[in-house]
């Protein structure tokens, strides 16, 4: 049975958990028509279907501490998945990070951390969570979308000049 928890000091090395691959297998494409925020999607051919892997990041428990919170998923005393939220100078909690081990995918453990998310926003007086997905993510962006969040920005230069250029960041919000 998974247990979501906030790691401890004593378990600081769990939000180090390894990076793995998914699917690029499509693209949300926002549009703001209107003042109000829209979105369309296109799925990748076969021939342009490909898997990524993000860097591992290496954080550190006692830097990051001051302003973030850690909440694992754990599979006994296996740390399989992470949320990291960040203080904001908004009424919005900052998702920094959330992943999940490949083999624990689709099994409702991202939507068990977005629910401690929210009531860890709820605790601290935020209005509500933040995050951002690369539009060609489109797992993680309908996952998103599914999860009750909302788009509420879009940033098509944040890549630019980089190894990523061609992607963009879809900017979404729950409120809590």
């Amino acid at each position: 049975m998974i247990e979501i928890r906030i790691i401890d000091a004593a378990h600081k090395q769990d939000i180090n958990i390894p990076n793995e691959p998914f699917a690029l297998f499509g693209r949300m494409i926002p549009s703001y028509i209107n003042e109000q925020w829209n979105y369309d999607v296109v799925h990748f051919g076969k021939d342009e279907i490909c898997e990524m892997i993000f860097p591992d990041e290496n954080y550190d428990y006692d830097i990051m501490l001051e302003n973030s919170v850690f909440v694992g998923a754990y599979d006994g005393e296996k740390c399989v998945a992470l949320a990291i939220l960040q203080d904001s100078w908004n009424k919005y909690m900052y998702l920094y990070d959330l992943k999940v081990s490949k083999s624990y995918r689709c099994k409702g453990i991202a939507s068990a951390l977005i629910d401690k998310a929210k009531e860890i926003c709820k605790e601290k007086n935020y209005h509500g969570l933040y995050t951002q997905g690369q539009d060609n993510n489109l797992a993680a962006c309908e996952f998103y979308i599914k999860a009750g969040f909302h788009i509420g920005g879009f940033d098509s230069n944040v890549y630019k000049g980089t190894r990523q250029e061609g992607k963009s960041d879809i900017i979404f919000y729950m409120d809590c």
